[in-house]
């Protein structure tokens, strides 16, 4: 087994577990992460934690043998599934963190990049170095990188292949905070704690509002955020919300 799935209360743990290769993405690797997150989205966990097994690697990114020699089609195919899984994890209804410590290359990073969130340590390295082998990105990182740190920012990592640092990923945005206490997991479940008392409805609209927003023209934005805060009000939640603020008690979400 590749990926190994946990329950923690309101927590759902993603481990990728081959450490003796760094965590690299194998096909079956994929294969089973997506299954994993299938079951996540049918779970009823609140918030989902991405960690690499072992201290050396959130996950080195892509297994090259595996990619060598293959026809052209294969090629097309393989990335598309690819961004179909991470692309699972991106449109969770529930928030997500990848906790990187150690290496996070290629496809490791853009496993990342489709998370809600990034944490990492101080021994955190991160890089999209696919152009060194005379490639470019495939799983996401040409779209999700820019769109979180920029294009200027993206292209210079992208284009140079570079490695940076943990401090280096906060500065520009890739990463939401550094921290070294405790483990992955312990990492994650105190990164996203305050999220669990929030609604569920409430915190999906608001990232779809963001997101949908972001690639278009602010007129189309604000109309983007107009219909999603509507639905919101409309919510069960919005009702028990409102209540508890003017009956200054705090509030009971159902998630609906």
């Amino acid at each position: 087994m590749t990926v190994r799935l946990e329950y923690d209360g309101g927590f759902a743990h993603l481990t990728l577990s081959r450490p003796q290769v760094l965590n690299a993405l194998s096909f079956e690797l994929l294969a089973e992460l997506s299954r994993a997150l299938a079951g996540v989205a049918e779970s009823d966990a609140r918030a989902l934690i991405v960690t690499g097994e072992g201290d050396k690697a959130f996950c080195a990114g892509a297994d090259i043998p595996e990619l060598m020699n293959r026809p052209l089609m294969q090629e097309l195919e393989g990335a598309a599934k690819g961004q179909a899984v991470f692309s699972r994890i991106a449109e969770l209804k529930i928030p997500s963190v990848a906790v990187i410590q150690g290496y996070a290359f290629g496809g490791g990073l853009e496993l990342a990049l489709a998370c809600t969130f990034r944490v990492a340590t101080d021994r955190a390295r991160m890089g999209l170095p696919e152009v060194k082998l005379g490639l470019i990105p495939g799983y996401g990182g040409t779209q999700r990188l820019p769109r979180l740190i920029g294009e200027g920012r993206a292209l210079d990592l992208i284009m140079s292949g570079r490695t940076i640092d943990g401090g280096e990923a906060e500065r520009i945005g890739l990463v939401n905070r550094i921290d070294n206490e405790g483990t992955p997991l312990e990492i994650g479940k105190r990164f996203l704690e305050p999220y669990l008392k929030h609604s569920l409805c409430a915190l999906y609209f608001a990232r779809e509002a963001v997101q949908r927003g972001g690639g278009v023209a602010i007129a189309d934005g604000l109309r983007i955020e107009r219909d999603l805060s509507t639905l919101a009000y409309r919510s069960q939640d919005a009702a028990e919300g409102l209540r508890a603020f003017v009956e200054k008690r705090p509030a009971s979400f159902k998630d609906c």
